[in-house]
């Protein structure tokens, strides 16, 4: 039912989120004076067009699932860099119709630092858009003066062994700063059965504390599929928030997103090293549910329904925020169907001076199309079985 619940919410914030995204390019490849013939929000039939004075077709299509921009003349649906007989070709047509010298205008005649920015401006709108999100919010909730404080250790705990005592304030947790409690939850759930250095204030005095978290059970009875991470046995608070200055709120916002980004990246590292198994990954399956879970949590709170509303949209804002986050270091992994991969083929050629040639491309397209696939699927495979269903269609046929 809550999977229901979360299909508007979750089509709402990826459509947001993505044209974000593409508004990235856009607006660097227009600052470049590079002709676009299409600005899409969503896909399939075009509900409502408008073309600006600068020939772009601006639409809204009726699949709610994101957006594309597309530049004039790039007639790839792989987006790989044409081979020089294509450009050649291209320019001559080009000049033909347009005159000598219009192709400077067109996507793959633009110099390789400016194809670079442009194709990089998408991820980055991503992580400005999480930036401004969490600024949002802090600004209007404040923040914790005091986070990370111990208010709690359990008996015959790995914190009580390791020595902390109530009043602790956990200053940094492995190297990273803590913001808020929150950090010092998923900094320590990422790191089970590896031992962390923590520093941490102690009657206004400096000190170091290493523990190695255990492996416990972090998901409820009523879960599919057991989740893992790594406990200490502490208890952790903020202490009392105070309002923030516009810059202050900003400056939070670019520290959450940044760690997010350091979440992400070690949690994949450790998938890699043999650290964790991957069943935290989760597709649009699982974040559709997420969105329904968080809509009927706020649903259900016994406060009026004005401040229902209003803790909705700061839950969604914060849940944009974060998958916003996600789409923008997904893009830049260096996958040549993705941003990333593009920026590693320019790369190689502002090196070389030279494009890669169009049989290298090809490949690294197929490849990279076969491990996007597959990360899709490995990520849906793990949202069904979170939501049971691959227990439950395995029921009715044994």
């Amino acid at each position: 039912m809550n999977f229901l619940i979360g299909i508007v919410p979750f089509l709402l914030l990826i459509s947001l989120i993505v044209t974000i995204h593409e508004l990235g390019h856009f607006s660097v490849a227009r600052l470049f004076k590079t002709k676009v013939d299409r600005f899409s929000v969503g896909f399939g039939p075009v509900l409502w067009s408008r073309r600006d004075k600068n020939g772009v077709l601006w639409c809204i299509s009726a699949l709610p699932l994101g957006g594309y921009v597309k530049f004039s003349g790039d007639e790839h649906v792989s987006s790989m860099s044409p081979t020089a007989e294509d450009l050649q070709l291209a320019r001559e047509a080009i000049a033909a119709r347009e005159g000598y010298g219009a192709e400077k205008a067109y996507f793959h005649f633009k110099p390789v630092w400016q194809r670079f920015l442009i194709v990089a401006a998408g991820p980055m709108a991503n992580f400005v858009l999480a930036i401004i999100l969490f600024a949002v919010v802090f600004g209007i909730t404040g923040k914790g003066m005091a986070p990370g404080t111990i208010s709690q250790v359990m008996p015959d705990s790995v914190a009580e062994a390791a020595g902390f005592k109530v009043g602790d304030r956990i200053l940094r947790v492995d190297g990273r700063k803590i913001e808020r409690s929150q950090d010092v939850v998923m900094l320590i759930h990422l790191r089970a059965d590896t031992p962390v250095r923590m520093d941490v204030l102690r009657d206004g005095s400096p000190l170091t504390i290493t523990a190695t978290p255990a492996r416990k059970l972090m998901s409820g009875p009523d879960e599919h599929v057991p989740v893992y991470g790594g406990q200490l046995g502490i208890g952790v608070g903020d202490g009392p928030r105070r309002m923030l200055w516009p810059h202050e709120a900003l400056w939070s916002g670019v520290q959450m997103t940044g760690n997010i980004l350091d979440t992400t990246v070690t949690y994949i590292g450790r998938i890699f090293t043999g650290k964790e198994s991957g069943d935290q990954l989760s597709g649009v399956l699982g974040m559709t549910k997420v969105a329904g879970d968080m809509t009927a949590q706020v649903a259900a709170d016994d406060v009026p329904n004005g401040h229902k509303a209003i803790n909705w949209i700061f839950t969604m804002i914060q849940m944009a925020a974060i998958i916003s986050v996600g789409i923008g270091f997904i893009n830049l992994l260096p996958i040549p169907v993705l941003d990333g991969g593009h920026l590693v083929f320019y790369t190689f050629e502002a090196l070389f001076r030279k494009p890669l040639s169009a049989a290298v491309q090809g490949i690294g397209y197929r490849f990279g199309l076969m491990a996007l696939l597959g990360l899709m699927l490995f990520a849906t495979w793990n949202d069904l079985n979170r939501m049971g269903l691959v227990k439950f269609f395995g029921g009715l046929f044994s």
